[in-house]
């Protein structure tokens, strides 16, 4: 094979990479990761731009790939493509350096905190609830890490006792470890941790805050730690 040969023959990583080089597509990503689908209006407000910059930003991410879009009447709704697409700028995010913030209103940092704390990471959980609910299946045998990452036989026994045993009932992988941006450690993502996820939400273990991605544990949540994953209250103090 010649030289050149393989910058032909083989992915162009270049033109992914390209795609978020850009701070203003960046941020639609970054916002897309709620697993909502978004208008070119809602992300041009987000991201503090134009809505024909917006446009122009959007065409170029749903040509790459990286974005999946339907159109309702005359308006056209953008969305992350895949859970696939999910993991990569969550895992990006993840080992992307921490930017100096300016001094920031008490608003944007209570936000910041709320996201740091318990959020969603497109169909799963994620931040410190995420973690703290990764690490209690894990230390109650539910989840093993020694070849990769796996659910257990009491895992599917577990899941079958929440009504949730239809998430292994996919193609998706029933488990995958996808690393959490703010805590720097994995938290639960796959079949499985989109099927907790929105177990969460129905039960009303967990509530958006707002229209951001950041959710907060109820009182019905913390007593299904307890009682489901035997989380004491100190334990998950923290993702109050």
């Amino acid at each position: 094979m010649r030289p050149n040969d393989a910058q032909v023959a083989g992915p162009d990583l270049a033109a992914l990479a390209g795609l978020l080089a850009d701070a203003t597509r960046a941020s639609f990503c970054l916002a897309l990761l709620d697993g909502r689908a978004w208008t070119a209006i809602e992300l041009a407000r987000h991201a503090g731009v134009a809505a024909s910059t917006a446009t122009e930003h959007l065409n170029l991410l749903v040509g790459g790939g990286l974005l999946a879009q339907e159109r309702q009447g005359r308006h056209r709704y953008v969305r992350l493509a895949d859970p696939d697409t999910a993991q990569l700028i969550e895992n990006l995010a993840a080992m992307a350096p921490r930017r100096a913030t300016p001094s920031r209103s008490l608003s944007a940092v209570n936000r910041s905190r709320a996201l740091a704390r318990a959020r969603t990471c497109y169909d799963h959980l994620a931040g410190a609830l995420g973690v703290t609910i990764t690490e209690a299946m894990t230390g109650r045998g539910l989840l093993d890490w020694e070849r990769g990452l796996t659910l257990t036989g009491i895992g599917t026994v577990w899941l079958s006792e929440l009504g949730i045993a239809s998430a292994l009932a996919t193609r998706r992988p029933p488990v995958r470890s996808c690393l959490d941006w703010t805590e720097r450690r994995p938290h639960l993502a796959g079949a499985v941790g989109a099927a907790i996820c929105r177990h969460a939400f129905d039960s009303r273990w967990i509530t958006r805050i707002g229209t951001s991605r950041a959710v907060a544990l109820t009182d019905a949540g913390r007593r299904a730690l307890q009682d489901h994953l035997g989380l004491s209250d100190d334990m998950h103090t923290s993702v109050r």
